[in-house]
């Protein structure tokens, strides 16, 4: 990059913003903001954090000390936009409208291309999203669902699994185009991906289905959700609330930190250890399932986000699946620098920007 010209990331997250800067592929500097429920509780509507979260970049920006005409492109994670291929986007006026509108759900992350592009009109520079949370590829096969009225659509971790099944192929001196791969992704949420031709043709709505998480009850028993729902003890707001927030972990064990659920493991706490297996087991299916849409043909999988950081769960998870291919764990997730990446292939010219429509 000319000049030593910097890329500027910015990823909101449900109670926090991080923001990095990026000199190629070095990162010259991070911060993390973590928001206070009481402080977001004060907003009704995520996209009224606007201001907040900008903020919250302005200052990680005064505290880098670096200049701000030294800022050549701005990357900015995708949020919750309508289904799209996967690359790099420019930020325009459409992408804009959408995030605002919440087109597919209230998230955090679709108030960083907002940020990113009051942030870049004040520059005079673009930005950026890459592999948004929307990234739909299905084939057409696995949209259908056992109702007509219903259509298995796509949302999920996108940007951390596709960047490490990237970093998986290139580990295996391969390219991602030239392999057939499972990733899951392990986190608050989850999702479980089938990866072929360069495609992520089939995965679990980290939202409606899939193996429960530290936060998500995942698919569930139909006909005892619809009994529950229609019990007169939740609201339809509840109900949202406890499957997408009050669910997994935290339902059984009354936490989302899997260290806090190991901890009790390890002091002899065997509904913990049950839970704790369970997860670890419905993944664990959920990546044989994968395997089916791939045919069996399956190069690696791929195990990541940060509750890959538990070896109780991945050596469970790796039992039961590695007879269908090795395993590789990628704990974390390095989005900061999968967004400054997707967004430096635009700018070298290996990739041109997508038009988002």
């Amino acid at each position: 990059m000319e000049n030593k010209e910097l890329i500027l990331v910015i990823n909101p997250g449900s109670t926090s913003t991080k923001v990095g800067l990026f000199e190629a592929e070095r990162m010259l500097y991070s911060e993390s903001f973590e928001h206070k429920a009481e402080e977001l509780a004060a907003f009704p509507h995520v996209t009224d954090q606007l201001g907040l979260r900008k903020a919250a970049v302005e200052e990680a920006l005064r505290n880098s000390g670096v200049g701000r005409d030294r800022i050549r492109a701005i990357a900015c994670r995708g949020g919750r936009l309508k289904p799209m291929a996967s690359g790099t986007y420019k930020v325009n006026d459409r992408m804009i409208e959408d995030a605002k509108a919440c087109l597919q759900g209230e998230h955090a992350s679709n108030l960083a291309c907002m940020i990113g592009r009051a942030m870049a009109d004040e520059l005079g520079i673009e930005a950026y999203v890459t592999d948004p949370v929307s990234v739909d590829e299905l084939d057409e096969v696995a949209r259908v669902a056992g109702i007509k009225e219903i259509r298995r659509n796509s949302l999920s971790h996108a940007l951390n699994m596709k960047a490490m099944a990237r970093r998986a192929a290139g580990d295996l001196g391969r390219k991602y185009e030239d392999c057939r791969m499972v990733v899951a992704h392990m986190g608050g949420g989850g999702s479980v991906s089938a990866h072929a031709d360069g495609l992520m043709v089939d995965l679990n709505n980290c939202d409606k289905e899939g193996p429960f998480t530290a936060e998500r009850a995942g698919g569930l028993p139909t006909l005892d959700l619809v009994e529950l729902c229609y019990s007169g003890r939740y609201t339809h707001a509840q109900m949202i609330k406890k499957l997408v927030g009050g669910a997994g972990l935290m339902s059984h064990l009354g936490t989302k930190d899997a260290r806090e659920a190991e901890r009790r493991i390890e002091a002899g706490d065997k509904e913990a250890e049950l839970v704790f297996r369970a997860m670890g087991y419905q993944v664990a299916k959920a990546i044989g399932a994968m395997a089916a849409a791939l045919s069996g043909r399956v190069d690696v999988i791929v195990i990541t986000g940060g509750m890959a950081r538990s070896n109780r769960l991945v050596d469970e998870i790796s039992r039961r699946v590695s007879f269908i291919a090795p395993v590789r764990a990628y704990p974390g997730e390095d989005e900061l620098e999968a967004l400054a990446m997707g967004t430096l292939r635009v700018l070298r010219g290996e990739e041109g920007p997508k038009l988002y429509e």
